[in-house]
């Protein structure tokens, strides 16, 4: 009788073990686009209070390094770009699920200045030519989005040959953000997202560039393969298009897609 006792409860403890193990090992894993670490962040930390098994880890940078690390095979379950062109292409060529794109958010791009250099925002981009500042940040053009939305203004306003010599190329706009922060440039365009953060905010000023002057950032996410049939990843996407996490976007500055 004794033995029965110890056997069942041995068959009750792995059950329990198995399935806690079960609980605690859900994992969504997402790639996501630099301007999104302090909106996803927050986003994420909201979601596993409502949804304390689900565990999300997210990696940050740019979105053309994350299309090539996709199609390379990087285990990623959603992927969130600071653009809707990596997101389609991943779908037109088979490395995410058909039709799975949508808008989440519009990006904008800041020229963020530190308070100390006491610099007047009434002049607009034309401050890049200051001769206080001798090294601008930007993203990289070639895989960052809000690079490319850099450059573009540059270019709009007639100012990028005349800086080009200044500029330093962050590997994505997080990247581009610590340059300035560090001191080892003494201006960036960055993505409001990051500008609104708590340091960005306390240690300097931005000015938000005219959208006029380059390439609207509609950003999309996409579900990969890995994340298809994933419950929790549903679940999380769900969260996504709430009330929560739509007021944690505009809180950074974010546009939603139903604003006008």
């Amino acid at each position: 009788m004794q033995i029965r006792v110890h056997i069942v409860c041995a068959i009750i403890l792995l059950f329990m073990c198995i399935n806690y193990t079960a609980l605690a090992g859900e994992k969504i894993l997402v790639a996501a686009a630099s301007d999104l670490s302090f909106a996803m962040n927050e986003i994420c930390a909201a979601f596993e209070r409502e949804n304390p098994y689900v565990d999300v880890e997210v990696a940050y940078g740019s979105s053309g390094n994350f299309f090539m690390q996709i199609k390379q095979g990087a285990p990623y379950d959603l992927f969130f770009s600071a653009d809707g062109y990596y997101p389609a292409l991943l779908e037109k060529e088979g490395f995410a699920v058909k039709n799975s794109s949508q808008k989440y958010a519009m990006g904008m791009i800041v020229l963020w200045t530190p308070k100390k250099l006491s610099l007047d925002s009434n002049q607009g981009l034309d401050i890049v030519l200051d001769s206080r500042i001798k090294k601008l940040a930007i993203a990289n053009p070639r895989h960052a989005p809000y690079g490319c939305a850099a450059e573009e203004s540059l270019r709009y306003y007639g100012l990028w040959d005349k800086v080009h010599g200044k500029l330093v190329f962050g590997e994505n706009v997080s990247q581009t953000a610590q340059f300035a922060q560090a001191g080892a440039a003494n201006a960036a365009i960055i993505a409001l997202s990051i500008a609104l953060s708590p340091d960005l905010k306390k240690m300097g000023n931005y000015w938000i560039i005219p959208t006029e002057s380059y390439k609207k950032l509609d950003q999309f996410y996409t579900v990969l393969p890995r994340g298809e049939h994933k419950s929790d990843v549903k679940t999380f996407l769900r969260f996504l298009d709430g009330e929560k996490s739509k007021r944690i976007f505009s809180n950074y500055g974010f546009i939603l897609p139903q604003s006008k």
